[in-house]
C-alpha cells in the first residue's frame, strides 16, 4: 500500500510571502490584489497521493470569510481559525494548533507515512518547540518529510534541515501555477511532474 501523505499548512506563512513575490513578478501594483490558487497549491502538495488528512490553520479578520469558504471547498482541509490578538494584532495559537495535527498524527499511525508542511516559520528550534521540532521528531520514527515555501522567507535552519533530511520546495518555482491577481490574470494550469517527493523509511530510535 503507498505511503499516504498529510498535510500541514499555515496559510498566514504561505500567503503574506506570496504579497512580497507578487510585487516583483506582476508589479508593486498588485501587490494587494494577489490571492492563492488554493485547489493549485493543495495539488502540488499532495501530488496526486492518496490523503490521510490536511489541516489548515488561520485567522479570521472579518473581510476573509470568503476566503475561508473557498479553501475548504477547493480542497477540503480541515480548518481551524483564530482570532488575532485585540493588542498584538497578531495571530493566537496558530502554530500551536498545526502542531497538536502534527503530533496527532505520529501518535495515531502505526507505520510512517508523508508530512508535507506549508510554512515558512521555523521560529522556537533551538528552544526544542516549534514546526521544525516536531518535524524531525517525526523524521526519527521513519516519516518522509516534506515543506513547501517561498525560498525567501523561509527560515534558514529549517530549509537547509529539509533538503538534507527530505524535500524542500521553494514555491516561487510555482509561482504562476499557485497564484492569480484578483480582477486581472489567471493562475496557470498546474504542471507539477518535476516535483520531487519524500518516501517513508524505517524508524530510527
Amino acid at each position: 500500500m503507498p505511503a499516504r501523505v498529510y498535510v500541514f499548512w499555515d496559510n498566514s506563512n504561505i500567503f503574506i510571502p506570496a504579497q512580497d513575490v507578487a510585487a516583483r513578478r506582476d508589479g508593486l501594483a498588485e501587490r494587494s490584489a494577489v490571492r492563492l490558487q488554493f485547489d493549485n497549491l493543495f495539488r502540488l502538495a499532495v501530488m496526486g497521493r492518496p490523503i490521510a488528512n490536511a489541516f489548515c490553520v488561520g485567522s479570521v479578520p472579518p473581510d476573509l470569510g470568503k476566503v475561508w469558504k473557498r479553501l475548504r471547498v477547493d480542497t477540503g482541509a480541515n480548518i481551524e481559525l483564530y482570532e488575532r490578538g485585540h493588542d498584538s494584532g497578531t495571530e493566537q495559537a496558530i502554530d500551536q494548533a498545526l502542531q497538536v495535527s502534527m503530533l496527532r498524527a505520529l501518535a495515531d499511525e502505526d507505520e510512517p507515512q508523508v508530512a508535507v508542511l506549508m510554512t515558512g516559520d521555523g521560529a522556537g528550534y533551538l528552544d526544542g518547540v516549534g514546526f521544525h521540532a516536531d518535524l524531525e521528531r517525526m523524521h526519527r520514527r521513519g516519516w518522509g518529510i516534506e515543506v513547501l515555501s517561498w525560498d525567501e522567507s523561509c527560515n534558514a535552519r529549517l530549509k537547509d534541515w529539509a533538503r538534507k533530511a527530505g524535500v524542500y520546495v521553494p514555491l516561487e518555482m510555482y509561482y504562476w501555477q499557485i497564484t492569480f491577481i484578483e480582477g486581472g490574470r489567471f493562475s496557470k494550469p498546474p504542471k507539477f511532474t518535476n516535483r520531487a517527493l519524500a518516501r517513508p523509511r524505517s524508524a530510527s530510535y
